[in-house]
């Protein structure tokens, strides 16, 4: 499939399939995500409040948490960026893993493998022939979520290495769902930037309001 196609295709995964073949940790973040989101709601609120006030110790405070919100961010950033090889390298141990335990029983990490390889187009870790090592494939062979067609994909042919090879997706899985991973981050990345600017700006002017109504207010005595 040309490589346009693919990027289209790798758009559908969600990201929660990408982070259920992480380690345990990881299927947090989304929830993570969701309470960092409402607690900067929750700030913006008392930021509008404060502002709304004139009260000057509430801007400070305001000023205080957003700048320590950036720096939470900020961190989080570095951190993501110095271990994404760490990352990968997780991402492919787990997949290997989530292979050679692979069952019908619908648990989460099958799921996850059928759900990837199905919307990527793609089949095994490095490739296809990744299923030969598997418990499933002396049974059953490869799975049907490798088909290229699902009419004409037989088990007899999915048992078959040589007939396998023209059902199903050749290429693995490993490459096509990091690059995803990345082009999804990279958008992740820019959203973060641009927040993070807003952040910026709004610490400046909380600390400008509030240092004018200091000054206004010994004027005024």
């Amino acid at each position: 499939a040309p490589p346009c196609r693919d990027s289209r295709e790798a758009l559908r995964v969600s990201l929660a399939v990408y982070f259920s073949l992480l380690d345990e940790k990881a299927t947090n973040v989304p929830f993570v995500l969701v309470g960092a989101g409402t607690v900067v709601v929750l700030l913006g609120t008392f930021g509008c409040f404060a502002t709304c006030r004139g009260s000057t110790w509430m801007l400070k405070l305001y000023a205080m948490l957003l700048s320590l919100i950036f720096l939470i961010v900020l961190v989080a950033a570095i951190v993501g960026f110095v271990f994404r090889h760490e990352i990968k390298t997780n991402f492919e141990s787990n997949l290997d893993l989530a292979l050679k335990n692979y069952n019908v029983s619908a648990d989460r990490h099958s799921e996850a493998v059928d759900t990837i390889q199905r919307t990527l187009h793609c089949c095994g870790v490095q490739n296809y022939s990744d299923w030969e090592r598997t418990e499933y494939f002396s049974q059953r062979g490869i799975p049907r979520s490798c088909c290229k067609s699902q009419n004409d994909c037989s088990e007899e042919d999915l048992k078959d290495p040589n007939k396998a090879k023209l059902k199903v997706f050749v290429d693995g899985c490993f490459f096509l769902v990091t690059s995803a991973m990345e082009s999804k981050m990279s958008v992740v990345a820019g959203i973060s930037f641009g927040i993070a600017c807003f952040q910026l700006i709004g610490i400046i002017l909380s600390c400008c309001l509030s240092r004018y109504i200091t000054n206004n207010q010994y004027e005024m005595v």
